[in-house]
């Protein structure tokens, strides 16, 4: 999936809450790339409104509005990004990018989120 250059978000419903494991994403896997104001967020509605967690963010001077992240940016590679959800409860999966130092277009290959519904 090929989005719109700017910050772009991708979410992802689960349908039910779930306790989440872990987030992978591949973004481009053609060459390598980095990219920029990569966010990845958890909450428990579609607006964004309720129990938002971020789990990584390297967006170091904050165009998203947020905040400022503290990860290092993102190079692309086959494993793609692992991310850690620590178990975390939620519902929605939301993605962000920025473009990457290829071109201003923002890039999706794969997302999955590992984790089970929470009973």
């Amino acid at each position: 999936m090929t989005l719109a250059p700017g910050r772009q978000p991708v979410t992802v419903d689960l349908a039910a809450m779930h306790e989440i494991y872990a987030v992978v994403f591949w973004p481009f896997l053609k060459t390598a790339r980095v990219c920029f104001d990569v966010i990845a967020q958890l909450a428990d509605d579609a607006g964004f409104s309720k129990k938002v967690r971020t789990l990584c963010n390297d967006d170091h001077d904050n165009p998203s509005k947020l905040g400022a992240g503290k990860d290092i940016h993102y190079v692309e590679a086959s494993e793609g990004r692992l991310v850690d959800a620590k178990r975390a409860v939620a519902r929605y999966v939301r993605l962000y990018s920025n473009g990457n130092h290829a071109d201003e277009r923002n890039h999706y290959v794969e997302i999955e989120v590992f984790g089970r519904p929470v009973k």
